[in-house]
């Protein structure tokens, strides 16, 4: 039996550590994830015009990444559980660095196609590799949802370094690249240095590691083991069993009509505030940056509310709601100022609860249950990240405008939110 006291102890001594050991290195390389979809957005501000890329052709090439992900998302995650979560980290970084960096090369729609969708595979199973396995190993229950939010800011930091970098590189040319070229070689560089970087940095186990004490070591260890113990006294998964638990799918639904909304207004965002407000490119990258500055601070409060409440459909379901409305007022309104006010609020609703979205499969999934069950989940969401950009690439080539689009992720947002509360309150790890 675990001394509670002792336990809470341990926690608060290292948590300094456990934050700069394993969330550093993981927000570092989440940062370059999402840049590798980032930047592909202001890529187009020049790109698209340059090589005769249609709205069609930049929708579907934006998301057939995604289809890379849901090929090979749920094995890349159980083969990490069985074999070496930082390892395959370090493989994921190595591979993407190479697919991104070959962007570069890009002439035709069918290449366009094929290397967006190597990138898809590459970078496929790195969000939950982190969610089920790094996250279950070295954090606590209830620390998880600050711990995955804190991570997942990384997202937001991205958008706001990588959206004045990307809007000085597009317009600079330099070794016989243009701008857009340059972007893709600068963030193929950056993963393939980070890949090498973390091969020495980040560990699997608190056991494998020389910052933490033997006592703490053994803690930890028996921390985790008590939390599989719990779950598996409410019910013991196996892989199979996990892929097609009711709520897994359920999950897996709600997810994709969010990732619908979240990446449809993503891609996008950059092409639409330039189109709104006539500001020049790097005008348009430096504006971006707001909406993902209070989309950052939504972030940290949702998921430290989430973690001192231990309430989690609410914390998920009313930003989900937030963002319905903002999109829905960037369909509706032509002015400039109070456009750019409803694109703050839609960064702020589809940003902010996926902290504490991604800490419920872990609080009744464990080890390769849990990874391969994420995999699932975040391949069923990913099918919106390649149904959202392409939609309203036809969307806008047919009518002409993005509002009927831009309504339809609303709806998509909103039906997210209320089937959100169709989830179990209560959970095995809230008893721990």
């Amino acid at each position: 039996m675990l001394d509670r006291s002792q336990l809470d102890d341990m926690l608060k001594r290292t948590l300094s550590r456990r934050y700069f050991n394993v969330i550093l290195p993981l927000f570092i390389a989440s940062v370059l994830a999402f840049l590798d979809r980032l930047n592909l957005s202001y890529a187009a501000l020049t790109m698209n015009k340059a090589l005769g890329f249609s709205p069609e052709v930049f929708g579907f090439g934006a998301g057939i990444l995604f289809w890379g992900y849901i090929i090979f998302e749920v094995p890349g995650a159980i083969f990490a559980a069985k074999w070496s979560a930082s390892k395959w980290i370090v493989r994921i970084l190595i591979t993407w660095s190479i697919a991104t960096t070959l962007m570069m090369f890009v002439r035709t729609p069918i290449e366009f196609y094929i290397i967006r969708f190597l990138i898809g595979a590459a970078e496929a199973s790195f969000y939950p590799v982190c969610y089920a396995i790094f996250f279950p190993r070295w954090f606590a229950p209830n620390e998880r949802a600050r711990a995955i939010s804190i991570m997942l800011t990384s997202l937001l930091v991205a958008s706001i370094i990588g959206s004045p970098l990307a809007g000085i590189i597009i317009g600079t040319s330099m070794f016989n690249l243009v701008g857009w070229q340059l972007l893709f070689l600068v963030e193929g560089c950056l993963s393939l240095l980070l890949g090498i970087v973390l091969w020495f940095w980040l560990k699997d186990w608190p056991k494998d590691v020389s910052w933490l004490t033997d006592e703490e070591k053994l803690l930890f260890s028996d921390l985790y083991q008590h939390e599989i113990t719990a779950k598996n006294k409410v019910r013991k998964y196996t892989l199979w069993e996990g892929l097609k638990d009711p709520e897994v799918l359920k999950l897996g639904f709600i997810y994709f009509m969010w990732i619908v909304g979240f990446w449809g207004f993503g891609f996008w965002l950059p092409t639409v505030l330039k189109s709104v407000s006539g500001l020049s490119n790097a005008n348009v990258s430096f504006l971006v940056t707001i909406p993902m500055v209070l989309s950052l601070i939504g972030f940290l409060i949702v998921g430290n509310s989430s973690s001192k409440s231990g309430e989690k459909r609410y914390h998920v379901a009313l930003p989900l709601f937030v963002g319905a409305i903002g999109l829905a007022g960037i369909a509706l309104t032509t002015d400039p100022i109070l456009n750019f006010v409803f694109i703050n609020l839609a960064a702020i609703g589809v940003y902010s609860g996926m902290g504490v979205w991604w800490s419920v499969p872990t609080t009744f999934l464990s080890e390769t249950a849990a990874a391969g069950a994420i995999g699932l989940i975040n391949s069923i969401g990913n099918i919106g990240g390649w149904v959202g950009p392409f939609l309203i690439g036809i969307i806008k080539s047919y009518t002409g405008s993005y509002t009927l689009a831009y309504l339809f992720l609303a709806l998509c947002l909103i039906v997210s939110g209320i089937l959100i509360f169709t989830l179990s309150k209560k959970r095995p790890t809230d008893y721990l």
